[in-house]
């Protein structure tokens, strides 16, 4: 099973950086189009879920197959959703190269997209003017080009090294974006793994996997009404 995962975990992100639709390959002797493999079927047929963020979500310090966007690969298995994970995290994102690589990434279809940004903003003291502005130019590009997907927006707390009134402000963006733009809100990605040794690396920010495993719960506890209004509403 685990080897299975690991397989449609790369395979998904392998149709993410294709460089387009690829045409059905003919016979050498130029006899009938090659029928499909089923494995392709299987994996044109399910509908896809994005992470679109920064070393949080690619899982820095760890196999990516322990990182959360795998955890909830597992989960939709487990419940026989057809829904392929997708990750894209790169670390040491900001929402400002965020935004400039999201054309790129957009590029497959999405059905919900999780959009994980502006940690790396908020410890590099960035202005939250900018801050705010590139998630909301992200959140309507993803709506303008996919008007039916679902959008889910990762809130994120800083240290209080930060001050009081950048760290309150910054906190306060995310329900504020999503209030405006309607869009679900996972209020605090980390809560329950933030500022707790044991569930972190020896940096004291990125999660060990079995951090990982709460800030997954995190994001299924808003991902899956989510996912039943999509299987109730339909394409």
């Amino acid at each position: 099973m685990g080897r299975l995962l690991k397989f449609r975990y790369i395979f998904c992100f392998l149709i993410l950086i294709g460089c387009g639709e690829t045409k059905p390959e003919k016979s050498p002797e130029g006899g009938p189009e090659q029928q499909p493999d089923p494995a392709e079927q299987v994996a044109v047929s399910e509908k896809t879920i994005l992470f679109f963020g920064d070393s949080l979500t690619a899982g820095l310090g760890l196999d990516p197959n322990l990182a959360f966007p795998a955890l909830i690969q597992q989960r939709l298995d487990s419940l026989g959703y057809a829904y392929s994970v997708v990750n894209a995290g790169l670390s040491g994102e900001t929402t400002a190269s965020g935004r400039n690589r999201l054309d790129w990434v957009l590029r497959q279809e999405v059905e919900i997209f999780v959009l994980e940004l502006g940690a790396n903003d908020g410890l590099r003291g960035i202005p939250l003017s900018e801050t705010r502005k590139n998630l909301e130019e992200m959140i309507l590009l993803v709506r303008n080009k996919y008007p039916g997907a679902e959008i889910v927006l990762t809130g994120m707390q800083l240290p209080p090294n930060m001050g009081p009134e950048y760290t309150v402000e910054f906190r306060k963006m995310f329900p504020e974006l999503a209030q405006k733009h309607q869009v679900l809100l996972i209020p605090f990605l980390l809560d329950g793994v933030g500022g707790i040794p044991e569930l972190n690396q020896e940096d004291g920010i990125h999660p060990t996997a079995k951090g990982h495993q709460i800030v997954a719960r995190n994001v299924w506890e808003v991902l899956e009404p989510a996912i039943e209004i999509k299987q109730d509403t339909g394409p």
